[in-house]
């Protein structure tokens, strides 16, 4: 290994380090982060850091190439091996160590990883913060020391932490559980086998090449099992977990797919009547259907922006018991540690179940009804998507919209409305499009569309 000097920038991406192996990401990228980030942290009176692993084809050589690294600069790696993003998570805030490093690339394509990572306070490193960290590698100003790693398990820990203040009613809920083949599939069955539920496992087996679909609960199209699944056995419910485990997919008793806007709702329902403060965080891609429903219930909507980086940390800061985003993360701090566990979304649905004699179904009747489309993604380049947003922007300002930047562009119409920004884990344009009636939503649809085939050159 060697340090690696022609770093493509572009990999430094909003919440993350993100590209494809080998050609963005290999050994020497790796070990190279791991100097820079050992480096930092000590910049900030840090001597250890937590470490894991999803199980990716490339994570295993990612993961030895950055421990390296890190010990290289006399950082002390705690390191807890193949595991969820949650259960990193967990560990870090466990042991009490507040800078970390997860390899994973959550629910890209097989063929990617990437590394998010904590230089302090548990908070993942986003925006300037990354800009900032690419700079700071660039300048190869890396301490030199004799670090020492330490083999640490925190499953167990981490089970009962989930667990520890779930309360399951009589009623034994049917679930069909999917893995997708992903990082928690080496968790589900030791888990589950502790829950009075009566699973099933599909897509069990641990494969980082993903072999029966994609790792991203929040497209329908890769549920198609799922909902067949739940169909057949007559469950109660179908959760989905993606790559690394922090985001979680619902599909319902009758095998209909269940934004995870209208999952917040259930959970909304559930507690806010047991909490005092009753705001309730979503990112800009969600449906208005939430946003009536939060002040329906007496509550606070607060909309902002995409990125669980961002999405989190906001929660946090301004100590909401419940907050999320479409993509399938979200946060839940009215009993448990307000990170994002795809796991622990599912369980709190299981334990509402339980204590109710309704279906998912049922659970969402009266909620107010639009016609959306699903997040849509629009192939662009890394180096022109911002300025294509820049230049729809400019269009709405033209043409005197009522417009929210803090994402991208989100215009809001009487009638409904678009939100149209760029991907911070991809070279993708993305739009989500809402209306009252189909008639308005094609209309949106056809605007914004136009607007990007035309820029996105």
């Amino acid at each position: 290994m060697q340090i690696k000097k022609d770093l493509n920038k572009y990999i430094f991406r909003g919440y993350d380090i993100r590209g494809v192996v080998p050609q963005d990401i290999d050994v020497d990228t790796a070990y190279t982060i791991g100097l820079g980030f050992g480096s930092k942290i000590q910049d900030l009176k840090r001597e250890k850091c937590v470490v894991g692993y999803d199980n990716r084809i490339s994570s295993p050589d990612l993961h030895q190439a950055l421990v390296q690294g890190l010990i290289d600069t006399g950082v002390n790696v705690i390191d807890i091996g193949l595991t969820t993003t949650p259960m990193y998570y967990f560990a870090c805030l466990d042991l009490k160590i507040d800078s970390g490093i997860m390899i994973t690339a959550s629910h890209n394509p097989k063929d990617e990883n990437g590394f998010k990572f904590a230089f302090s306070d548990y908070q993942n490193a986003k925006g300037e913060e990354i800009t900032d960290f690419y700079n700071y590698i660039m300048k190869a100003n890396f301490k030199t020391g004799e670090g020492t790693i330490t083999k640490k398990e925190v499953k167990e820990d981490y089970f009962k932490a989930l667990l520890s203040n779930i309360s399951f009613g009589k009623r034994k809920v049917k679930v069909v559980l999917d893995p997708g083949n992903g990082t928690t599939s080496i968790l589900l069955a030791d888990l589950f086998k502790n829950i009075p539920v009566d699973y099933t496992i599909i897509n069990g087996e641990s494969n980082g090449t993903f072999p029966n679909h994609h790792p991203d609960p929040s497209i329908e199209s890769n549920l198609e099992e799922l909902k067949h699944a739940v169909i057949e056995s007559k469950a109660d419910v179908g959760l989905a977990f993606d790559g690394d485990g922090d985001r979680v997919g619902i599909i319902s008793n009758l095998g209909k797919f269940v934004p995870i806007d209208y999952y917040m709702i259930i959970i909304i329902r559930d507690i806010i009547n047991k909490v005092k403060n009753k705001t309730f965080l979503y990112d800009v891609k969600c449906s208005k259907s939430l946003e009536d429903e939060i002040i329906k219930l007496g509550g606070t909507p607060y909309c902002y922006r995409t990125g669980n980086s961002y999405t989190k940390a906001k929660v946090k800061e301004l100590d909401l018991p419940f907050g999320g985003e479409l993509s399938g993360h979200v946060y839940f701090r009215d009993k448990f540690l307000g990170f994002d566990s795809g796991i622990y979304a599912g369980i709190r649905l299981l334990e509402i179940l339980s204590n109710t004699n309704k279906s998912v179904e049922e659970l969402l009747e009266g909620v107010n009804k639009y016609y959306s489309t699903p997040e849509m993604k629009y192939k662009s380049r890394d180096d022109i998507k911002a300025k294509v947003i820049e230049k729809i922007q400019a269009y709405c300002e033209e043409k005197g919209y009522n417009i929210n930047t803090i994402d991208g562009v989100r215009i809001t119409f009487t009638y409904g409305w678009a939100s149209v920004r760029m991907s911070n884990t991809g070279p993708n344009i993305t739009a989500r499009f809402e209306a009252t009636t189909k008639e308005r939503l094609e209309e949106i649809k056809n605007e914004f569309e136009g607007l990007i085939k035309k820029y996105n050159n």
